[in-house]
């Protein structure tokens, strides 16, 4: 029997994060939505986001997006820059040679500006001169090429070399801000943005013996998880429906989990659009649930941060431990992040679903398989 669909506003946004080859779960989204009949009145993207949205925009089927995504290797991307390397060596602009991504780049993505598109579609990247977010495709930065506009989104700093734009040198817009639901909101009745890997991120083991590389790439995705939670904590746009596929125990170029990736991504969409209801007509962040908040106070060791950074929900009590001021509480998923942030793992986190704890929020490891590329 078919699920009812959602009750969703006539002007939407959607929006696809960043995330390496985790963003393959935006085509699995993107099946879901035409399963639905849910047509977007605007597309923004991240990175990959961009590159798929840019795909889907441009008129590319899902079933081809499919199939160019499990067909894609290691070598169509990554070709060393062995002669910048050795003959700019700390000036070289990049680790890997551009040509191969802008050929991927001009495989998927429609030639032509953004004006000429048939529906608007957000690029977002970063000026690297200014420091500034720029999404090609806004009123007066929409007679820009599509294509080096997605180069430039997906230019990750130190792996591709930047793009240059109408004279801006711009990179990888995750920098500043990989889920752009805010800046993608003017105008828009509701957003759905989907979140593939800057808010829940994995456990990374050994990180420190896997080179220079991953611990860049770890490192950026720290700093996309903490931009991404201050900005869905604190989020004052229209009505958001925010989807996480559970893909954050895969690498960022997980080459051998694609399909699976994808898969994901369709579960997920359709999990959200099944809970959201007519939620999207209120406001705020959906779905939620009601989840049960406790302390281990045999593993808190009274540090406060918990207390500090969610002082709506935690405080110390009298022996200098951690206490929960509320619990059950209903949660959004921009919610709980000061959970992963507790040293001992002191706290614990389980939904309740049907009156009985069915999960718990705990972070996952990324093991050694899921970290191959």
């Amino acid at each position: 029997m078919s699920s009812p669909a959602a009750s969703l506003p006539p002007k939407l946004a959607l929006v696809l994060g960043g995330g390496g080859l985790k963003g393959f779960a935006h085509i699995g989204v993107l099946k879901a939505f035409e399963e639905r009949g849910i047509q977007p009145t605007v597309v923004a993207g991240t990175s990959i986001g961009s590159l798929i949205a840019a795909a889907y925009v441009g008129g590319m089927p899902i079933r081809e997006m499919v199939r160019r995504a499990k067909a894609l290797t290691k070598q169509d991307l990554f070709r060393i820059n062995h002669v910048g390397m050795v003959t700019k060596r700390m000036l070289s602009p990049s680790l890997y040679l551009a040509r191969p991504l802008e050929k991927l780049i001009e495989e998927i993505v429609p030639a032509g500006t953004f004006r000429e598109l048939p529906r608007r579609l957000l690029v977002n990247t970063v000026d690297l001169e200014s420091a500034a977010q720029v999404l090609f495709g806004l009123p007066g930065l929409e007679d820009v090429s599509v294509r080096e506009a997605v180069y430039a989104s997906c230019a990750l700093p130190g792996f591709f070399p930047p793009g240059m734009i109408a004279g801006r040198t711009c990179a990888d817009g995750g920098i500043a801000d990989n889920v752009p639901a805010l800046a993608s909101s003017h105008g828009m009745d509701a957003v759905i943005a989907v979140d593939v890997g800057s808010s829940n991120i994995a456990r990374a083991r050994r990180i420190g013996q896997k080179g220079f590389a991953a611990i860049y790439v770890r490192s950026a995705q720290i700093m996309m998880k903490s931009l991404q939670s201050q900005q869905l904590a604190n989020w004052s746009g229209p009505p958001l429906l925010l989807v996480r596929p559970a893909v954050w125990h895969f690498n960022w170029f997980s080459f051998g989990h694609v399909e699976r990736i994808i898969e994901l991504g369709y579960e997920s969409a359709i999990d959200a659009l099944d809970r959201v209801g007519t939620s999207l007509l209120l406001g705020g962040v959906w779905p939620r649930r009601m989840v049960d908040v406790r302390v281990d106070r045999g593993a808190c060791t009274g540090c406060t941060l918990c207390a500090t950074l969610a002082p709506r929900y935690m405080a110390m009590d009298q022996d200098g431990k951690a206490q929960v001021l509320q619990s059950p509480v209903e949660w959004s998923r921009a919610e709980g992040d000061f959970v992963h942030h507790c040293p001992t793992n002191a706290i614990k986190v389980h939904a309740i679903e049907d009156g009985e704890h069915r999960s718990t929020m705990e972070m996952p490891i990324l093991d050694d398989a899921a970290d191959e590329g």
